[in-house]
């Protein structure tokens, strides 16, 4: 985690137990867990800050780039522009019957 090899881990295993005495470690070893989880609460929260900061920082890039790009093509095609109506074809097609392939005699009909 920090560089600690297990053999140095043992040996502050050992001065710990020396130094403090095994009547006071559990004590000790709680206050220390309870200080390194409120450091890693704390790590843990301005990791978060610094990933919304970057995230926001983002939206607002892509929020100028959207406007950018909706501001050429509203110059390329303004809103009280009047633009003509789509051609229309003066006959529409004749729609198949249903019935269209029953008159036609089997052998002359196409394959699927």
């Amino acid at each position: 985690m920090f560089g600690v090899d297990s053999t140095e881990f043992v040996i502050v295993a050992v001065l710990a137990l020396i130094f403090i005495g095994p009547k006071d470690l559990p004590k000790v070893m709680r206050t220390v867990g309870y200080w390194v989880g409120r450091m890693r609460g704390m790590a843990r929260h301005f990791t978060s800050g610094l990933e919304n900061m970057m995230r926001e920082a983002e939206l607002e890039e892509m929020e100028k780039k959207w406007r950018e790009e909706n501001e050429r093509i509203m110059r390329l095609h303004p809103a009280d522009a009047h633009y003509p109506e789509p051609d229309q074809p003066d006959e529409m097609p004749p729609v198949a019957s249903p019935d269209a392939e029953a008159e036609i005699p089997p052998k002359e009909r196409p394959l699927p």
